[in-house]
């Protein structure tokens, strides 16, 4: 029916020259790389192998192929496909059923060739235009790619740079560790001599508090002798004894004269100079008359207190501030309110408090002393000095053995931002270190992900840029951001979007990505069949 049909192809020749018309002989659809397939005077052997049908049968409106192979201008085979010559313009394929269907799909108008719609050849005017497109595009990636040898360049001399200043460091870390160590011995030296002083100092007080507390437990005993000795016969006895029910030794109910004599060394009674061995047996539990008088306070056990507190408020009208308090401190120590009564310690601590607080030290150990504080001063800064340095070393070594490219083009990245400002937020990109997003109207920073590695294809792996581990999202995965690297004269964050939840893709240009740039006539080649 149509095996005959045969087209002329207007083969462009150049960019800016005329048009020449060359008669290429094929069926219609098909395009010149399947040229050899369709023979007219030859069987035709449909492309998958499947059969062999008479050359008359191509393009018959009659699927006989399985794969559609044989009829490439027709809408005969679902699966077949048609290619539009689009001269002056990009090649394409459409898929057969679209051949005839009123729509002018191919710029050439050759899909309509039957259809009787009423199609304008737009392959001149979309060649214009792409030609233009090509011809920008070639012009920024030939001043990006300009500018990346200057990139080059200087992460070169930088790279140089930081070799000769690690070893400069390396260097200076030797004689920083030897300062170190000298002062190290030096402070050690000065704090020996301080220590010493210190010690001699504190000893010298403890005799002194010592000296004093005796004074003070003497004074005692001979005002308790005198309270005890209640009828002034110069003996305290066995019945003066018993009036202090705080004596007794085993703390029962009664406090008997068996165990007063006892407390006297088996006798009766004693004198001021026996006195002396009764004392330092009553004087942790002897209470002076004179405070006892004032009545002592009744030590309430915990649990009737909380019982009491239960019945001055009916549960349900226990006031709403207790009941949140009550709340906050559940996990506190139930026994945390309550106020233990006073102890010997306390009697203690204020024995201590009349003793006074230690004297200053004398001028030598003072001497000592900031003699040693200034040794340590010394070493510290030292010490502070040698972290830096070994900072420095490590921030170099990283910086000398990161991956910034095959020639270091990415280098000039490091330790910068960019930011990217859209309706809501304010996104930042720090290469080699970090992503995130901020509320643009306040609130705080979120993490969308760390430096993890370069991550495009296998021939081209520096176009893509992965950061991983950011904040977590709500019941969902930690936060991730995939930068797109394109080529541009300037260094900008262009884009940003979120594909999936939680998975963030950012667009960047820089010169560091653009390649050598190829002519215009080649790149036009590209996208023109000759």
């Amino acid at each position: 029916m149509m095996c005959c049909q045969y087209i002329l192809l207007l083969l462009l020749l150049g960019v800016s020259g005329g048009v020449s018309a060359v008669e290429v002989q094929r069926p219609r659809g098909v395009p010149l790389s399947k040229r050899q397939f369709y023979e007219e005077d030859k069987p035709f052997t449909c492309l998958d192998g499947s059969r062999n049908i008479p050359f008359d049968r191509v393009n018959d409106d009659y699927c006989d192929c399985q794969d559609g192979s044989d009829e490439p201008g027709t809408a005969a085979c679902p699966n077949g496909s048609f290619h539009c010559t689009n001269a002056g313009f990009r090649p394409g394929f459409i898929p057969s059923s679209r051949i005839n269907d009123g729509i002018c799909d191919c710029c050439d108008t050759t899909d309509e060739y039957n259809s009787g719609a009423a199609c304008q050849n737009t392959c001149r005017e979309l060649g214009r235009k792409e030609r233009e497109s090509l011809q920008k595009m070639a012009e920024i990636a030939k001043e990006g790619f300009l500018l990346k040898q200057q990139l080059i360049q200087e992460a070169k001399r930088g790279l140089e740079d930081k070799k000769a200043k690690y070893a400069d460091v390396q260097l200076s870390k030797n004689e920083f560790e030897k300062r170190v160590e000298a002062l190290r011995t030096v402070k050690e030296t000065a704090e020996q001599p301080e220590k010493e002083a210190k010690e001699r100092h504190l000893k010298a007080w403890e005799d002194q508090k010592a000296v004093i507390q005796m004074e003070k437990d003497k004074a005692r005993k001979a005002e308790v002798f005198l309270e005890l000795d209640d009828d002034a016969d110069g003996f305290v006895s066995v019945a003066e004894l018993l009036s202090h029910s705080e004596l007794d030794p085993d703390s029962d109910v009664s406090f008997t004269e068996a165990e007063a004599q006892g407390l006297l060394g088996g006798v009766d009674k004693v004198d001021a100079v026996a006195f002396e061995s009764v004392w330092i047996n009553i004087k942790e539990k002897y209470i002076s008359e004179a405070n006892a008088d004032s009545p002592a306070p009744v030590e309430t056990p915990l649990a009737e207190m909380r019982d009491n507190e239960s019945e001055q408020y009916p549960e349900e009208d226990i006031p709403d501030d207790e009941e949140d308090d009550d709340e906050e401190d559940e996990d506190d120590d139930p026994d945390d309110d309550y106020k233990s009564p006073p102890t010997m310690q306390t009697q203690e601590k204020k024995d201590d408090e009349d003793e006074g607080t230690m004297p200053p030290y004398d001028q030598e150990t003072q001497n000592l002393i900031d003699a040693a504080q200034k040794a340590r001063d010394a070493f510290d800064e030292a010490e502070r000095a040698l972290r830096e340095v070994d900072d420095q070393i490590k921030n170099l070594e990283k910086e000398i053995s990161f991956d910034f490219g095959p020639t270091a083009e990415f280098a000039y990245l490091y330790s910068q931002c960019y930011e990217l400002t859209s309706s809501e937020y304010i996104y930042r990109l720090c290469p080699f270190n970090r992503v995130s997003q901020k509320p643009k109207y306040g609130g705080s920073e979120t993490n969308l992900g760390t430096w993890g590695q370069w991550a495009g294809p296998e021939d081209n792996p520096y176009s893509i840029m992965k950061y991983e581990h950011g904040t977590g999202c709500w019941q969902g995965p930690n936060r991730s951001t995939t930068i797109k690297l394109t080529c541009g004269k300037e260094t900008v964050l262009t884009s940003t979007s979120e594909p999936s939840r939680c998975e963030y893709l950012m667009e960047f240009t820089s010169p560091a990505v653009c390649q050598e740039p190829s002519s215009l006539d080649s790149v036009l080649h590209e996208h023109e069949e000759l």
